[in-house]
């Protein structure tokens, strides 16, 4: 791999500067890629932005630049895609800074700006040392998400398609599945939760077989099976328990299941008014799979703990034998699947061999 520090002029960076939709952001004469296939939209609000301009114009450093060198001889933005965007934005005229546009200032003024030096490290190499070398700069500024860096790695006619539906602001999946999911489309988080549902975990490896497939279509097909059975077996939308909940999952195991949605929403409606159910989102893994694991059941507190175990002068319930507290857990002596509380007067401290013989752990 071979690494070059060089210096490029803004003049230099902006010539050519161009920025569509379809045919992507270039620069530098046409011989710079922008915003590559992996790269993000552009996210720098007004005052980053602005930060920018004013870094240039009172000449103090920007933070160094990488590029990658494409097999044409071409470039590739790998770090710096938002200040690039900032500077050729502002010197094309899209935005004004402290009121001026560029071509508000007088000639000296933007000779300055145009003559402003970049530094720039450009990397050749293998794309699996561009890969490893971008993880390694990608220190600073907006961090790439772990998607976005699988992006870079597989990057092509899936990866391109992939994105048009579940990777920009307003996406067809934001659309349809905005209240299930978490994240920002933009960050790459409702491509990321698409594939791991379909892959079932194996992302990186769907990726790599579908690389080169002229389309996302079925990835797109299956994100609209999930959310439309997730709306016919759960016909009640709460917005602030369902996002989040790892649908897909459900989906692949359950979706061949009929269920009585009027017994599930009674379930699911009970639970919510169950003050011991502390994690809400895991009523509607739990009402499908039985285990209380998804609704992390209020614990006993330690004061609680405390005042049990003097009250039973620290012995077993069930062994008859003395231990100290660190040695006991709480145990619900009415089971909470049956109706015990979590409360005093259904607690009792077992040691800890009883209590995992009790609980079958």
């Amino acid at each position: 791999m071979k690494i070059e520090l060089k210096e490029i002029t803004v003049r230099e960076l902006t010539e050519g500067f161009e920025d569509h939709e379809e045919k992507g952001v270039v620069g530098y004469g046409g011989k710079l890629d922008i915003r590559p296939a992996y790269q993000r939209e552009f996210i720098y609000k007004d005052k980053q932005r602005d930060a920018v301009i004013d870094t240039v114009t009172k000449e103090f450093p920007l933070n160094v630049m990488y590029w990658a060198v494409r097999e044409d001889g071409n470039y590739e933005v790998i770090d710096g895609q938002q200040r690039t965007i900032s500077i050729s934005q502002y010197v094309n005229g899209d935005f004004a800074y402290m009121f001026r546009y560029f071509h508000n200032l007088t000639d000296d003024e933007q000779k300055q700006i145009l003559d402003y030096k970049l530094m720039v490290y450009v990397c050749s190499g293998t794309d699996s040392e561009k890969l490893q070398w971008f993880k390694t700069i990608n220190i600073a500024g907006e961090k790439l998400t772990e998607q976005e860096l699988r992006n870079a790695v597989y990057s092509g006619s899936w990866v391109s398609d992939a994105k048009r539906y579940f990777s920009k602001n307003a996406c067809a999946a934001y659309g349809i599945g905005g209240d299930y999911l978490t994240g920002a489309a933009i960050r790459q988080d409702y491509l990321e939760t698409a594939i791991k549902w379909i892959s079932h975990g194996n992302i990186e490896t769907y990726m790599a077989k579908h690389q080169d497939d002229p389309n996302a279509s079925a990835l797109w097909r299956y994100f609209q099976d999930v959310i439309s059975w997730v709306e016919a077996t759960f016909p009640k939308k709460r917005k602030k328990f369902m996002k989040g909940v790892d649908w897909g999952t459900l989906y692949n195991t359950y979706k061949d299941e009929v269920y009585d949605t009027d017994k599930l929403e009674a379930e699911i409606a009970r639970l919510i008014l169950d003050d011991d159910v502390s994690k809400k989102s895991g009523i509607y893994p739990y009402v499908l799979t039985g285990d209380e694991k998804y609704l992390s059941i209020r614990a006993f507190s330690d004061a609680m703990r405390q005042k049990v175990y003097e009250k039973q002068k620290g012995i077993c319930t069930v062994c008859k034998e003395h231990f100290e507290i660190s040695q006991m857990e709480a145990d619900h002596i009415t089971p909470w699947h049956t109706g015990g509380k979590t409360d005093e007067e259904n607690c009792q401290m077992l040691c800890m061999n009883c209590n995992r013989r009790k609980s079958g752990k």
